[in-house]
């Protein structure tokens, strides 16, 4: 399944939209980046607390339509807001992130 970047881009600020005020307000100063794929120092190392890095690439292949790709975005994208807020991935994973 493949999409433009900026298709990509509105589904995470759809995300962040939806996000209750308490929350958006603390994320203010994170930013958001979209790359198509992660590079090996990335692999490596995903720690920079302020920046949420989404990668585009896996997420076209792992999924076989729009409607599974903006969950799967969505998904994402509250997963990593919840890295923020310090929970961790397996705390995440047993809440469906």
């Amino acid at each position: 399944m493949h999409i433009s970047d900026d298709e990509f881009e509105r589904a995470i600020e759809q995300v962040l939209d939806d996000l209750p005020e308490r929350f958006a307000r603390v994320l203010e100063n994170v930013g958001i980046v979209v790359a198509d794929e992660p590079n090996e120092r990335e692999l490596a190392t995903m720690s920079n607390p302020c920046v949420i890095t989404l990668f585009k690439g896996p997420h076209e292949r792992v999924c076989s339509t729009q409607a599974e790709l903006r969950q799967r975005i969505r998904k994402t994208v509250l997963h990593e807001i919840g890295h923020f807020f310090g929970f961790d991935d397996e705390y995440l994973h047993s809440h469906g992130y």
